[in-house]
C-alpha cells in the first residue's frame, strides 16, 4: 500500500485550510493537484530555459527543445507508444478528439455512416462527434448504460455494422466510475475493421495503460488530471493513421517547406503542433509522468481500489443515500456520484465546502446520462493517490451532519 502520508508532504496545497477546516480534496475527477516536483519544473523553465522550440541554434532554444522534445520521450513511454512521433500535443482531451474528428472524421465518415459511442460520454466525446455526423450526413449510435452501472456489451455485435466508421468511448467513466473492458471492445471492433477511440481522460491517471495492450487507435488524455499542469493534452495515434491525416491547424513549425500557393507538411509528430506550442506545462507534464512512474501505477490502482471499497463501505451506512455506479470496487475507479434524499446537490456541496471538503456538484458535463439516471445532478467524491481513507470517513460523517442540518431546516 502507499505511504498516503509521505505523498501528501510532496503536495503544498494538501497543508491548506478551508473556513478553518484541513482541506480534503475530493474533486480529483475534475482536475487533480500538483506535486512540488511539478511546480518547480514550471519555475525552472521560466528561471533557466525560457525560449522557443525548433526555431533557435542558441543555447536556451536548444536546451528548451530538449526539455520539450524528452518530455514527449517520457509520454510515449508512460503508454507504451511505440514511437515518440505518435504522441501529439493539444490543449486538452477535448481539443485531442476535436482533431480526430476534422482530421480523420472528415475524411473517413461520409452520409449513412454510423459513428458508435456509449450512453455514459462525457460532453467532449459526445458533442464533437454530434458536429460530424451533421456536418457529413452520419447517424450516432449507442451501447446503453445498464441499471448497474456497466455498459451492455450484449448489444455490441448488433451495434456493429458495415456502416460503422468508429467506435469512441471512455476508458472510465467520470460519473459512474465504471472501468469499461477496453480490450473486449477493441477486438471486437477490428473484428470488422472499425478503428477505436479511447477517452482516457480518466483512465490514464489511475491505471496502468499501454497502448500496445490495449490496440487502440486512438487514446486521448489531459495532463491537468495527472498532477500536470492545465491548458495541455495528449493525443496518441498509430502511426499509420497519423500519417494519412490531414493536419487540424495550419501554420508555423507543422510545415517542411512553403510557397506562396501551397506547403509541404511537416514530418509527425510536428505536423499536428502548428505555432509555438505550451512549452512549459509539456516539460512540467514529463514531470509528473516520473512522479506517477516513480511512485508506480499499479501501485496506485491498488491503492485507489482500496480506498474506494472503504469509502464505497462508508457512504452505504448513510440512509437515504443513492450511490451511482457498480458496486464492485474491481470494475470501478475512485469516482462516487451520489444523491441523499431530500437535499440538493448543490446545497449539499456548498454544506460540505464548509467543512473542509472539496466535491463536485452539477451533471459533470453527462447530461444524457442524468436523464438516464432519471436525476439532474449528483454529488461527485473522487479520489486519487494523495486520498486516505479517514477522508473517506470525514466525508460520511460531514454527510451524516449535513442531513442533520437540512434536517432541522426542513422541521422549522
Amino acid at each position: 500500500m502507499l505511504d498516503v502520508h509521505r505523498i501528501r508532504k510532496d503536495f503544498p496545497i494538501l497543508e491548506r485550510r478551508v473556513h478553518g477546516k484541513p482541506l480534503v480534496y475530493l474533486d480529483n475527477a475534475a482536475t487533480s493537484q500538483k506535486p512540488r516536483a511539478v511546480v518547480e519544473a514550471l519555475v525552472d523553465y521560466y528561471t533557466r530555459t525560457n525560449a522557443n522550440v525548433h526555431r533557435g541554434i542558441h543555447t536556451l532554444s536548444e536546451e528548451a527543445t530538449a526539455l520539450y522534445e524528452g518530455a514527449r520521450d517520457r509520454i510515449a513511454r508512460f503508454i507504451g507508444a511505440p514511437k515518440p512521433g505518435t504522441v501529439i500535443f493539444t490543449r486538452n482531451t477535448t481539443e485531442s478528439i476535436n482533431l480526430v474528428s476534422h482530421a480523420w472524421g472528415l475524411k473517413h465518415v461520409g452520409p449513412g455512416d454510423e459513428i458508435l459511442l456509449t450512453e455514459m460520454e462525457h460532453h467532449s466525446n459526445l458533442v464533437p462527434w454530434q458536429v460530424l455526423s451533421q456536418t457529413r450526413g452520419a447517424k450516432l449510435k449507442f451501447i446503453p448504460v445498464t441499471g448497474s452501472g456497466t455498459l451492455a456489451l450484449e448489444e455490441l455485435p448488433s451495434l456493429l455494422s458495415e456502416r460503422t466508421k468508429l467506435v469512441a468511448l471512455t476508458q472510465m467513466s467520470n460519473v459512474l466510475g465504471t472501468i469499461n473492458p477496453i480490450q473486449e471492445i477493441v477486438r471486437a471492433a477490428h473484428a470488422k475493421g472499425i478503428p477505436v477511440l479511447v477517452d482516457g481522460a480518466q483512465g490514464v491517471p489511475h491505471l496502468p495503460v499501454n497502448v500496445l495492450d490495449l490496440n487502440c487507435d486512438f487514446l486521448v488524455f489531459s495532463s491537468h488530471k495527472m498532477l500536470g499542469p492545465t491548458g495541455v493534452g495528449v493525443l496518441y495515434a498509430k502511426e499509420a493513421i497519423l500519417e494519412e491525416m490531414d493536419p487540424f491547424l495550419a501554420g508555423g513549425d507543422m510545415i517542411r517547406d512553403v510557397w506562396l500557393d501551397h506547403s509541404v507538411w511537416n514530418d509527425l509528430p510536428w505536423k499536428f503542433e502548428a505555432g509555438t506550442p505550451n512549452i512549459a506545462d509539456v516539460i512540467a507534464l514529463g514531470a509528473a509522468v516520473d512522479y506517477l512512474e516513480k511512485i508506480g501505477m499499479d501501485e496506485i490502482r491498488a491503492h485507489e481500489e482500496a480506498l474506494t471499497r472503504a469509502a464505497l463501505g462508508a457512504l452505504r451506512q448513510i440512509e437515504g443515500i443513492t450511490l451511482y455506479g457498480p458496486e464492485d470496487p474491481a470494475i470501478r475507479g475512485a469516482a462516487i456520484s451520489f444523491n441523499v434524499n431530500g437535499i440538493h446537490p448543490h446545497d449539499l456541496g456548498q454544506l460540505l465546502d464548509e467543512e473542509g471538503i472539496a466535491l463536485r456538484a452539477g451533471h459533470h458535463c453527462c447530461k444524457p446520462l442524468m436523464r438516464k439516471l432519471g436525476v439532474a445532478a449528483t454529488a461527485r467524491a473522487s479520489f486519487y493517490l494523495y486520498n486516505s481513507e479517514e477522508e473517506a470517513r470525514i466525508l460520511a460523517q460531514a454527510l451524516q451532519k449535513a442531513k442533520e442540518v437540512f434536517g432541522v431546516v426542513a422541521h422549522r
